[in-house]
């Protein structure tokens, strides 16, 4: 036989030095696209294989190689596992990321759908195969067995059992159904070791009769689907073992790859093979094209091409005659067959209940004897596989009936739409592990924890951004592989999944400074995982697995335990509060999180807040915490910074929007925030997190309300008016909290008419740009929200300024009003001044400016009066006041110009130091330090 050379062109970069790398490679349902990856590229390349002349798509998802691939028979999802550990899925063919599926601890080795697509199985070099429900991200079994790394996974298109090869060569059948091993064949497969570059690889045939497995005599070995006995071999040329097999879509003709570099076309009827092409580098995967007669390969070096009538043509097609398996369609993930099943699960038991006998008929030699690998074998959290379909096994002549009966009930093919995935628990601050490098436990405003895994342990560093308030805390190595971590002033708490023999949780709670030794203590929890853990004021908090919320004293005392009402997804504490958010149903078809947030008052054990917790549609919850003032606060996926005021009844204010900085290259992993700015970390795209070496750099965003454009072109003026709103709105609750508690409210007071200066400056600026775009009525309801008297005197001269007598006069109207309702309020408490024994503290007070607007009027500086509240309690220094502004009213002068120049934003610096306090002589607070030298003149003057 002549043997062939085929030219091949470059997918992906050869390994470091040229060395070799694990490629693959998987064509589409339909044959127009080619995906291939590289365990030395972290990109995943989409080829189109109808105009090859088109650059490919790129994935860069993942941190390192991508060492699996696998597409869902329907052909609409790609999933890929990575050295990264992670297990990713993307739209197919068009590439858009969807989630992380799974993680593991070691890298992936490979991935592979059911037949329904509603199972994807993955493994590697971590101890257990994981079987994970696609509709919904759970983890629906966890299969355990193999002593070496799992190189090949293979679903039975009989859905019945799952076949797996490890490196070192044994074979082991699973019962799906049940989870158990049913046959374990030692050493069948040539043993690997740790070359990552040749895989062992097994193969179920078409119609799920036989299972391929390379064997040990540069050979491949059939073994019979039930009782796993050798049936026959496929022996050639191949000179070196066979690192690769596929069989044709219709199992007629199968193709191997060999060490030897050669790829060989077997007749499987007949045992020989009938073609073969040699290639300069080994081809490490090969994959038939679902449509004609094709073979698409790939090279240890990443380059790629498509063997052309690789079966010769007097022969028989290889995608002629494929055997149908109870459905011509595979749902990839979400089509299902009427035959298959009622419901998501793909029950074929309940095919057809009628025939339920018959279609229960013995199969032929099974032998149903338990190894001893069974004993291993540990479920993951679910007591059933409900994804999993259960069918008895059945001879060859069952089919045909089958399919009679599938033709007298006239079954049809059915889309099944599922819903989106339900969020994973997460902890704020933390970031994904990563293999060699130092991650984050946990970042926020007072410092981070990060950690980095050698040897078999971790090491633990700590560390304070103000370095001169923060203790200086020691290293510490990590043996129980804490993954979650939360910091505060008083000491720091760690938990780690489930791990080890005993498959337990561990929580741990560190202390700074304590008075006495040992102070430092953990808790283990059996059957139970811990999900998010959160830090206050002398309390530690643990939500696990079975929503469980846990709560202990600074010393370890168990204090409370309560039952949430549904899966954590995150937890925050702050001081005496701890705040917590649990999913309370599944998502809503628009892709909405269904989320719930709790607050509770741990030292009075009390609930003080509880309600919805919104999202926008399509995202996911990312950070949540407190602001440094104790606003409650939420950042969701599509950069939405939403924080709780008690507005409304209670009510999330959005007051960030990344889409409106309009840079869809940064994504924003937020660190916390104040009442003016957001803490984040600029990421660019795809990233989503920082790396914790070097040390990220704090960018400082402004609040802002994600507003509409105005028709005036004032969208600065109209933020600033609804963030005063905001902080005023915080503060008078704040005063009315702590007078019903018996507490000082002075400095809230100052606070507060501070607050109100700047507000009706902001009002004045708005009401001249309404004046400008001749927005009178706009103007009118904005004249009403003035809350000094002067600034309302100011609006009345501006508008006379503007020539506008008709808003003029409404403005008299408004300050007569006001006038009005203090002369009343003056009625009703006669002795008001003599109970309330108040110095007056705010005689005078600078006016809100009006700066210069749009239209060529400027206002001059004015001399304000004290809001209402403040002149009922000076009353009795009413005649000074009256004298002072009859004075100031002398002095005052409007002058007219043709336009009025536009707002100038002033664009405050960033500091040096974001964490450093903030100095009291700054300059934003110049307008109460104005009001405080004003002051003291007028106090000496009397």
């Amino acid at each position: 036989m002549k043997i062939r050379t085929m030219k091949l062109r470059e997918a992906h970069k050869s390994g470091e030095n040229g060395e070799s790398s694990l490629c693959s490679i998987l064509w589409g349902s339909n044959a127009d696209h080619i995906v291939t990856a590289s365990s030395s590229d972290n990109s995943i390349s989409i080829h189109d294989a109808v105009f090859q002349s088109n650059a490919p798509k790129f994935l860069r998802n993942h941190r390192e190689g991508v060492t699996a691939l696998a597409i869902s028979p329907n052909s609409t999802c790609l999933a890929s596992g990575s050295l990264d550990h992670s297990v990713k899925l993307y739209k197919f063919p068009g590439g858009d990321f969807e989630t992380n599926i799974t993680r593991f601890t070691l890298p992936i080795r490979t991935v592979t759908f059911n037949k329904s697509g509603t199972i994807l199985a993955a493994a590697g070099d971590d101890e257990g195969i994981k079987l994970v429900n696609t509709i919904d991200g759970t983890i629906a079994r966890v299969l355990k067995g193999h002593k070496g790394s799992v190189t090949s996974l293979a679903f039975d298109p009989k859905s019945e059992y799952m076949a797996s090869l490890d490196s070192f060569g044994t074979v082991i059948f699973w019962e799906l159904q049940s989870g158990n091993t049913v046959h374990v064949l030692k050493g069948i497969a040539p043993n690997n070791g740790s070359d990552v570059t040749v895989m062992n690889i097994l193969a179920w045939s078409p119609d799920g009769e036989m299972l391929a497995v390379p064997g040990l005599k540069n050979d491949v070995v059939m073994y019979d689907r039930d009782t796993a006995e050798k049936l026959f071999t496929l022996r050639g040329d191949h000179f070196e073992p066979i690192c690769f097999l596929s069989w044709s879509p219709n199992g007629k003709y199968m193709a191997t790859s060999g060490l030897d570099r050669q790829v060989l076309i077997w007749d499987v009827d007949k045992k020989q093979d009938i073609d073969r092409q040699k290639f300069s580098e080994c081809v490490s995967c090969v994959a038939w094209k679902p449509l004609g007669n094709a073979l698409a390969v790939i090279d240890v070096m990443g380059k790629y091409g498509v063997w052309e009538s690789a079966v010769p043509s007097t022969m028989k097609s290889p995608t002629e005659d494929i055997p149908g398996l109870n459905s011509k369609n595979g749902n990839g993930f979400l089509l299902f067959d009427e035959d298959e099943a009622p419901s998501v699960s793909g029950n074929l038991s309940d095919l057809n209940e009628d025939n339920h006998d018959e279609l229960e008929t013995p199969s032929r030699k099974r032998l149903r004897k338990h190894s001893s690998y069974s004993d291993d074998w540990e479920e993951d959290c679910n007591d059933e596989l409900e994804s999993i379909p259960k069918v008895e096994s059945r001879k060859k002549a069952s089919y045909g009936h089958k399919e009679n009966v599938n033709s007298k009930t006239g079954s049809r093919n059915m889309m099944v739409t599922a819903g989106p995935k339900i969020q994973e628990a997460f902890q704020p601050g933390a970031t994904p592990a990563e293999p060699g490098k130092r991650r984050f436990l946990c970042y926020n405003m007072l410092g981070s924890i990060t950690t980095m895994e050698h040897d078999g342990y971790s090491h633990i560093e700590i560390d304070f951004h103000d370095t001169s308030s923060g203790p200086r805390v020691p290293a510490m190595t990590d043996y129980f592989g804490f993954t979650m971590a939360s910091l505060n002033e008083n000491g720091s708490v760690f938990a780690n999944p489930c791990k080890g023999e005993k498959n337990m949780s561990t929580l741990m709670y560190r202390p700074f400074s304590s008075w006495a030794n040992n102070s430092e203590w953990s808790m283990r929890f059996e059957g139970e995982e811990v999900r998010a853990i959160a830090l206050g004021n002398a309390w530690v908090a643990a939500v696990t697995s079975l929503n469980f919320l846990r709560i202990f004293t600074e010393g370890g005392l168990q204090r409370y335990i309560l039952s949430l009402d549904g899966p954590v997804v995150t937890a925050a504490g702050h001081n005496d509060e701890l705040a917590v958010v649990t999913h309370i149903s599944p998502p809503l078809p628009t892709d909405e999180q269904m989320l719930e947030f709790r607050v509770f008052n741990i030292p009075h054990g009390t609930q003080s807040l509880r309600g919805r917790l919104p999202v926008t549609p399509g995202s996911s919850l990312t950070w949540f915490g407190f602001s440094e003032e104790g606003q409650l606060s939420s950042f969701d996926s599509k950069g939405v910074l939403r924080v709780f005021t008690s507005q409304y009844g209670g009510s999330w204010l959005p007051l960030f929007s990344a889409s409106k900085l309009k840079n869809s290259e940064e994504n924003y992993w937020v660190a916390g925030l104040n009442a003016s700015k957001l803490f984040c970390v600029v990421c660019k795209s795809p990233e989503l997190f920082p790396q914790s070496t070097p040390k990220p750099v704090l960018t400082l965003l402004d609040l802002s309300f994600p507003l509409a454009s105005s028709d005036l072109g004032a969208d600065i003026l109209e933020n600033e008016f609804m963030m005063s709103n905001m902080h005023l709105s915080q503060i008078q609750r704040s005063i009315e909290e702590r007078a019903a508690s018996g507490l000082d409210t002075t400095s809230l007071d100052d606070e507060s008419f501070n607050l109100e200066a700047s507000l009706d400056r902001c009002i004045l600026r708005l009401i001249a740009s309404c004046c400008n775009g001749d927005k009178l009525v706009r103007a009118t309801e904005l004249g009403k929200l003035l809350t000094l008297e002067k600034s309302v005197r100011g609006a009345i001269k501006l508008v006379t300024a503007l020539k506008l007598p008709n808003l003029a006069e409404r403005f008299n109207n408004i300050l007569e009003e006001k006038m009005l309702t203090e002369t009343l309020g003056k009625t009703a408490l006669p002795n008001s001044s003599s109970v309330c024994n108040v110095s007056t503290k705010h005689d005078v007070s600078s006016a809100p400016d009006i700066s210069k607007t749009s239209q060529g009027v400027s206002a001059p500086p004015m001399h304000t009066f004290p809001s209402i509240r403040k002149q009922k309690a000076d009353e009795g220094n009413g005649k000074s006041e009256q004298n002072h502004i009859v004075a100031s009213e002398k002095t005052t002068s409007v002058v007219e110009t043709k336009k009025v120049t536009k707002v100038n934003q002033i664009n405050p610096t960033r500091p040096s130091n974001p964490f450093a306090k903030s100095s009291s002589n700054q300059e934003n607070s110049s307008l109460f330090d104005s009001l405080k030298k004003m002051k003291k003149p007028d106090i000496k003057g009397k």
